[in-house]
């Protein structure tokens, strides 16, 4: 019985053991199916449509170093945890309350890009229903429809991304033949942007905030990896793919063809299967924003109640948040809404990444427990660790109000320092107090 329990949580509230690791290929599918998708040609167009061909290269590279250090510090943290972010959180500062916090605000997001995915999807069909659905018929058709998908848990990615990601990169490659194949393939190297200018540092925070959710829950994935290489290998190549390749593809189609929305790019370089890649990729990408979305608020309302809550009763109804949300139309604020995200999140990863590598505050609890397959019990998992709460919150402060440089790195180099000193000044506090003592 608690065998299905577990199952049918997808490993939500425990360690993901051993026999359920998945392949390299099967882990390396679903994170790359994840970032080679709408959502990303959505930030390039975005870029190529604000930016000229170099600046949005160069922003490009510096949200991705930002996003490839995240990625990899939490995912090999997940990895030998065997743990989600929400889970690990508990014990990488946050303790159980700010996990749970933590828990809310990555479902909160995950949910706003889910509308965000729906709204395009919900656009893709209404092309093929040719005017026989409005929008909001086609939103409420797809959401529904993803949110079923999703209640299968973890299996349900892999086949998705299976069939939609080999699809996605026979359409790029066309659209890069078409391009390549034009008497002027070289105009977008000097060709301005039709949109509205966007500086550096918010090119490459709109970078970083398009994924930065996605470095932040790497454990989710990383956690069914078997080794280190595995998780280096299936981060490195999704970035390398998944941003420096297909946001260039996308700025040079922004560029080429004057426009940012991603529905008419890919039905105007590639027709039929254009649509089809649309409508297949927002399903692949919305997979996993559900199923991560319901993973980090199992765990926050099973540190808020301390009751273990149905994990496709979370799933349903999360899948329904979002599907409104794309009904009252969140796609008109996407760069805001990746701007925020940019700044946010990453002082959370700076100060999980600082407790588990540098201050290893835990490290040997983690350990003795990891060798039973059983997690901290309650007595030795803290309430609530102040002092990262402190630190998330004056990081997002400086990401918020310090232009200068990136804001997303600025943020994520704040967290890691006030949470850096705010451990030393409570470690010299502790001692000086035995000393009087």
């Amino acid at each position: 019985m608690q065998g299905a329990e577990t199952n049918k949580n997808d490993h939500a509230y425990n360690r993901v053991p051993a026999t359920a690791r998945a392949s390299l290929l099967n882990a390396t599918l679903v994170r790359m199916g994840v970032m080679t998708s709408l959502s990303q040609f959505m930030v390039g167009a975005t870029l190529g449509h604000s930016m000229s061909f170099g600046q949005a290269m160069l922003a490009t590279v510096l949200g991705s170093l930002l996003l490839e250090l995240v990625s990899l510090g939490m995912g090999l943290a997940g990895m030998s945890e065997g743990l989600s972010t929400s889970l690990l959180a508990r014990w990488c500062g946050f303790g159980r309350i700010g996990s749970c916090l933590i828990g809310v605000f990555i479902a909160l997001s995950l949910i706003g890009w889910f509308g965000v995915q729906n709204s395009v999807l919900a656009d893709g069909l209404l092309h093929v229903s040719q005017g026989t659905l409005n929008f909001t018929a086609a939103a409420i058709l797809s959401g529904l429809s993803i949110t079923l998908l999703v209640l299968y848990g973890f299996s349900a990615l892999s086949w998705t991304a299976k069939i939609s990601v080999p699809l996605f990169f026979l359409v790029v490659v066309y659209i890069l033949y078409d391009i390549v194949s034009g008497p002027d393939v070289l105009n977008f190297l000097d060709g301005q942007p039709n949109g509205p200018a966007m500086s550096l540092s918010q090119g490459a925070t709109m970078v970083a905030g398009g994924y930065i959710v996605g470095a932040l829950i790497s454990p989710d994935i990383c956690r069914y990896c078997k080794n280190k290489n595995h998780v280096l290998f299936m981060v490195t190549s999704s970035i390398i793919v998944g941003e420096i390749i297909i946001n260039c593809l996308s700025v040079i189609v922004a560029h080429t063809l004057g426009t940012a929305d991603v529905v008419t790019i890919m039905t105007h370089s590639a027709g039929g299967i254009g649509l089809v890649t649309v409508i297949l990729s927002a399903i692949k990408v919305n997979d996993v924003n559900l199923y991560s979305a319901s993973l980090g608020m199992a765990t926050a309302l099973d540190a808020l109640t301390h009751r273990k809550w149905r994990y496709r009763w979370l799933t349903l109804i999360l899948g329904l948040t979002g599907t409104a949300l794309s009904v009252m139309g969140i796609i008109a604020h996407f760069i805001d809404f990746l701007i925020l995200l940019g700044v946010l999140f990453p002082p959370i990863a700076g100060v999980m990444l600082v407790d588990y590598y540098v201050l290893r505050t835990h490290r040997a609890l983690l350990d003795a427990t990891r060798a039973r397959h059983v997690l901290p019990d309650a007595a030795t998992t803290p309430g609530i660790g102040w002092p990262a709460m402190a630190a998330w919150l004056g990081g997002s402060t400086v990401g918020l109000t310090c232009q200068l440089w990136i804001p997303s790195l600025n943020a994520l180099l704040a967290g890691c320092l006030f949470y850096w000193l705010m451990a030393q000044a409570k470690q010299r506090i502790t001692g000086r107090c035995r000393s009087d003592g």
